[in-house]
């Protein structure tokens, strides 16, 4: 039997520090380099896992809902990574976030798990040739949040840039740095916890070759790229004690929206040890905002981008076939016939079209054998005919699907 999902090849190993950015991925993106492919892959995946694992019951008056799932120890085989994705990582530390929102006049707030880090393994650095150290960034679903995505005032923040010359998303930097010192979870911030998670980290493991690599999709990728400039900027990245010796920081990113202003984009991009990569897809909406409209004209994106079109990919059902299936509130994008936009948006869909991209001028061949049963977790959006039940993860036993040895999910009835 055929196994599926990512392969091992050596020149990740060799080819790591290209592959991270060192060389701003030139000559590397059109058409997207097989190694590239796999790299952006593997963190799309630790992208997809506090999505997968994240619990958002309608039952708010449960202690469960707004955190994992699953613990720390088996978090990557619960959320079916690990049968898939032969880099191993380890979560050491779960990251919290205090939601701080105005409604109705009222002042509410809420602690929620916000991320997580994770380090390589021994089998993992072996793979990757170098101890490379995740931090993950979940994208907006709790309620709450979209009142923080819609917050775009531009803001200083001297205790992120070092100066009050950058301005960054008012709302990203509440969710980044706020805190509530009566919280079990959050007395301290999302932005502290993190730090201090990769600051533990790079003094372990000082001795040894050590990359970060930050992650998010959405709203995850905009707090991952602030998070990747406050690592280098604040020399997070170094070793207690050795300033001298900087390792490399790189923000792979998912549909991010903008997040500063033009000194926050020359801030980033004149960072030596700082690379931002993101990938967007055409007719997703959210690499548009916040829109050029009063008062969000300032806003600049940073770093390269990876453009994908998944539209092209034979698998996908075309505009015409979507329907307005919508598994969660969240998604309020899709609303009868107005079209599928928030399809575009969607993670897995993203890591779909990384798998099949051929370029900007080429069509869609799937250069990675990625399950194309994964489209439709959270989707209507694979074509009828491959008899994926639509939004099948994490309701009622996965809607029957089961992930076999093979690493492919197959419906029950049929595996």
């Amino acid at each position: 039997m055929s196994s599926i999902g990512l392969q091992v090849t050596a020149s990740i190993a060799d080819r790591w520090r290209e592959l991270s950015g060192e060389k701003s991925w030139n000559g590397l993106l059109n058409p997207l380099d097989i190694d590239l492919r796999r790299s952006i892959i593997n963190y799309g995946d630790r992208a997809t896992a506090i999505g997968n694992a994240f619990n958002n019951t309608s039952l708010r008056s449960t202690n469960c809902c707004g955190f994992s799932r699953y613990a720390p120890r088996d978090f990557f085989s619960k959320t079916g990574i690990q049968t898939t994705n032969p880099y191993k990582y380890q979560v050491t530390d779960f990251i919290y976030g205090e939601v701080e929102a105005k409604i109705l006049a009222l002042d509410d707030s809420e602690s929620t798990w916000s991320a997580y880090v994770a380090v390589a393994t021994n089998e993992g650095k072996a793979l990757l040739g170098r101890r490379d150290i995740v931090v993950s960034w979940r994208g907006t679903l709790l309620s709450v949040e979209w009142l923080k995505d819609f917050e775009p005032e531009l803001i200083s923040a001297p205790e992120i840039f070092g100066n009050d010359v950058a301005k960054m998303h008012m709302g990203f930097h509440s969710l980044y740095t706020a805190k509530d010192d009566k919280s079990t979870y959050s007395k301290t911030s999302a932005r502290d916890q993190a730090l201090a998670a990769v600051s533990k980290l790079v003094d372990q493991y000082k001795d040894e070759e050590i990359s970060i690599t930050v992650t998010g999709h959405s709203l995850g990728a905009a707090i991952a790229t602030v998070n990747a400039l406050d690592i280098v900027v604040n020399g997070y990245n170094k070793t207690t004690g050795e300033q001298n010796k900087a390792f490399p920081v790189t923000a792979i990113v998912f549909a991010s929206p903008r997040v500063g202003d033009t000194n926050f984009k020359t801030l980033c991009e004149g960072l030596e040890d700082l690379h931002v990569l993101r990938v967007t897809n055409e007719k997703d909406i959210v690499p548009h905002l916040p829109l050029y409209i009063p008062p969000c004209f300032g806003f600049k994106h940073v770093g390269e981008e990876l453009r994908i079109d998944t539209r092209k990919s034979p698998y996908v059902k075309t505009m015409k076939d979507l329907c307005s299936f919508c598994p969660t509130p969240a998604r309020l994008w899709r609303v009868n016939n107005l079209g599928a936009l928030g399809d575009f948006h969607n993670l897995e869909l993203y890591i779909h079209g990384v798998a099949g991209t051929q370029g900007s001028e080429g069509g869609f061949n799937l250069e990675v054998d990625r399950d194309i049963a994964l489209v439709n977790k959270d989707l209507d959006g694979l074509k009828d005919e491959y008899n994926i039940p639509a939004g099948w993860w994490g309701i009622e036993d996965n809607k029957g699907m089961v992930l076999g040895d093979d690493g492919r999910w197959r419906l029950l009835s049929s595996a």
